[in-house]
């Protein structure tokens, strides 16, 4: 199904397909806690990640918020057309070299949550 502007309740959204076609848009959340001292070189070392995954099929966007209260956890919101294109991303030798690089400055593991993108009107 191609792309397309809908419009509920007056609001207008793109329209990325049916879930049950399985092409419904999914968003990562990727949370991750650095150590203390090591922002800047985390903030370079996402901003990588977020080139080579610009380049990969079906990313659609991506933004990094930091918590309030923790200021060293740090959460990557990305858009993906569908999981496939999310998890052929994250399987890739690059992002996995990229997550390498950034072990040394995690104070944890890397976490993730998968969501879709709206509610199923069945």
């Amino acid at each position: 199904m191609k792309p397309k502007l809908s419009e509920w309740r007056g609001l207008v959204y793109l329209n990325l397909g049916d879930r049950r076609e399985g092409t419904m848009a999914v968003k990562i959340l990727i949370k991750r806690k650095f150590k203390d001292g090591n922002l800047r070189a985390a903030a370079r070392l996402l901003i990588n990640h977020r080139n080579g995954a610009m380049e990969q099929p079906g990313y659609i966007s991506s933004e990094t918020i930091q918590r309030l209260d923790d200021p060293n956890q740090i959460t990557v919101i990305s858009m993906w057309k569908d999981i496939e294109a999310w998890e052929a991303w994250k399987n890739s030798e690059t992002r996995k070299s990229n997550e390498n690089e950034a072990r040394d400055l995690l104070a944890g593991q890397t976490e993730y949550e998968h969501y879709s993108l709206g509610l199923p009107f069945e």
